[in-house]
């Protein structure tokens, strides 16, 4: 007869930073569940698309005239969706995140709910 593993009381997890990892802010996600039914996330951020290149006239006092910028797109507003990183999660870590972040969201939303207590109509705060 084999006796029985003991689990251990207690598990300690230590952190490490890949050399690169940086911080990126994002203003939204793009994906979904992929074919081996995985959630696929693409998070971007948004920037207006910068023109080819940009002139001012100067006038022959040296005062600067208007801005004028080129497109190559004929002067249309485009918003460019930057992917800055890719992150890939079974079902149990897209739960687990999830339920991470609804509890980040509550912590939030009761700080948010004090500090708007703490204000005058005014906006100023209360002492």
């Amino acid at each position: 007869m084999i006796p029985m593993e003991k689990y251990p009381s207690e598990v300690r997890y230590d952190y490490t930073v890949d050399n690169g990892v940086s911080l990126n802010f994002a203003h939204g996600v793009w994906g979904g569940i992929n074919p081996q039914g995985e959630i696929e996330m693409n998070f971007y951020l948004e920037t207006d698309k910068l023109p080819l290149s940009s002139r001012i006239s100067v006038g022959e006092d040296g005062s600067m005239g208007a801005e004028k910028s080129t497109y190559e797109d004929g002067g249309e507003h485009v918003i460019i969706r930057r992917i800055h990183s890719r992150v890939l999660m079974n079902y149990q870590t897209a739960r687990s995140l999830a339920d991470w972040l609804e509890e980040k969201l509550e912590t939030l939303e009761m700080e948010e709910s004090s500090f708007n207590q703490m204000q005058g109509d005014s906006g100023e705060v209360l002492q």
